[in-house]
Order: structure tokens, then C-alpha cells, then sequence
């Protein structure tokens, strides 16, 4: 197995530490989402995604609904996307995925984390280029054949397609997701959940007690509510 599959196994074993904040970025998903494409499904393929992943978190549709009106209130600021570098102690690299309606006090916020910490917050690009900006997508696996369809998403730049207990993950380049998208869908293959991820090229093993030091760090910025999603170089 690849980078994907390591990337995707250890990541589950560290799952958002409360249902509620899963909510919060979920519904911070869906305004956006209807901001970009309007409130319509049918007519929203990020709204699509969005939806699906929500269900797949076991998200009220009482919630998903609510979200969506709420963002077709023009009284709502919108929220933007900020991506945060920067280094935790013993050279550990750090994306921040923020999702942030006050950018003052996002970067605020970030910037003491990292130095009560004794990181660092550094500039835009410092270490971004570490990690490749990929797209996933989870289907289910039963009547799939998985070397097939890894021979056909090939030509959509797929660069990984596995099998494990939750059915089966496509992974490819972050721009590919559209063009999957609309295969899966036009071949009434059911998405259970898509997204995106940054996956460390590099990764760094540490001693427990200095792994202590950054997840540490990684605790504060995780429990920011502007936080959509943390990234590191880290072996967990």
C-alpha cells in the first residue's frame, strides 16, 4: 500500500474528539458551499459532496437543513479559507486549514498557539510544499471490482485505489476531484463520502516525550473552533 492507505489509517485512529466540532466544520462547509453554488443539489456538485459527507457523519438533516438556509441569509458574512505554516518543536511542519469569518482573529489566535507551544508560525509557502494536495473519495465496495475501476480512474490521474473496512478509497490530485465527481455519479456509483487532504511526502518519527511536545500544540490549534483541519509531518 501507499501513502494514501498509511495517511488514511493513521488518521483514523485519531478521529475528532467530539461529535459537535465534526458538526461545525460540517456546517461551515455547507454555508460556503451554498455561498460558491447556490442552495440547490442538483444543481451544486460542492453542496453534493458536502451533503454526503454530513450524512456519512451521522449529521441530523434537521442540521444539514438549518445550515443551509442559514447561508442563504445575505445577512450572514461570509466565511473564508486560510491555510496557516508553520514548524512545532523538533522540526515537526504544520498546515492549519481555517475557515475563518475574521481573519484578525484567526491569525491571532494561531500565532499564540505556536508560541506557547514553542513553534513557529511562518509564511505563506514555508512549508506547504511538503504536503500534496490530494482529493478522496469513499464508495462501497460490494459489487465493485476494484482493479477495474482502478484501471478506469486511472485516466482521471487516480493515484491510489484500495480496499479496506469502509469500502473503497480513491485518491488523486486535489484539481481531479470535479472530473471523478461526475464519472462516479454518471455511473450511479454511490459516494459515500469525498474530501480533500494534504499528505506529508516526508514524515518524521519522535521520541515520546518530544511527540508529547507537539501534540501539545496540535491539541490547542485542533480545539480552535476556526479549524477545519490540521496536517503535520509527524509519525502518529
Amino acid at each position: 500500500m501507499g501513502r494514501a492507505f498509511e495517511f488514511r489509517k493513521a488518521r483514523k485512529m485519531k478521529r475528532w474528539s467530539a461529535m459537535a466540532k465534526t458538526f461545525t466544520r460540517l456546517g461551515k462547509d455547507i454555508v460556503m458551499a451554498v455561498k460558491e453554488g447556490g442552495p440547490d443539489p442538483e444543481t451544486n456538485a460542492k453542496l453534493r459532496a458536502v451533503i454526503q459527507n454530513a450524512k456519512a457523519a451521522n449529521m441530523p438533516k434537521d442540521n444539514v437543513e438549518r445550515a443551509i438556509k442559514r447561508a442563504s441569509d445575505k445577512s450572514l458574512g461570509d466565511y473564508k479559507t486560510v491555510l496557516y505554516e508553520g514548524y512545532a518543536p523538533h522540526g515537526i511542519a504544520i498546515l492549519v486549514e481555517t475557515a475563518t469569518d475574521n481573519t484578525n482573529r484567526t491569525v491571532a489566535n494561531i500565532r499564540s498557539y505556536f508560541n506557547k507551544c514553542d513553534g513557529n508560525l511562518g509564511t505563506s509557502g514555508s512549508v506547504e510544499f511538503m504536503f500534496d494536495h490530494t482529493c478522496n473519495f469513499r464508495i462501497a465496495s460490494e459489487g465493485i471490482d476494484v482493479e477495474e475501476l482502478e484501471l478506469e480512474m486511472i485516466d482521471f490521474g487516480a493515484e491510489e485505489v484500495f480496499e479496506d473496512e469502509d469500502g473503497i478509497m480513491i485518491y488523486a490530485p486535489f484539481q481531479n476531484f470535479g472530473d471523478i465527481q461526475k464519472f462516479l455519479e454518471e455511473r450511479n456509483i454511490e459516494i459515500a463520502s469525498s474530501g480533500f487532504d494534504r499528505i506529508p511526502q516526508v514524515t518524521k518519527t519522535l521520541p515520546d516525550e518530544q511527540k508529547e511536545d507537539v501534540e501539545k500544540l496540535l491539541e490547542k490549534i485542533e480545539e480552535d473552533d476556526d479549524v477545519q483541519n490540521v496536517y503535520h509531518t509527524m509519525n502518529e
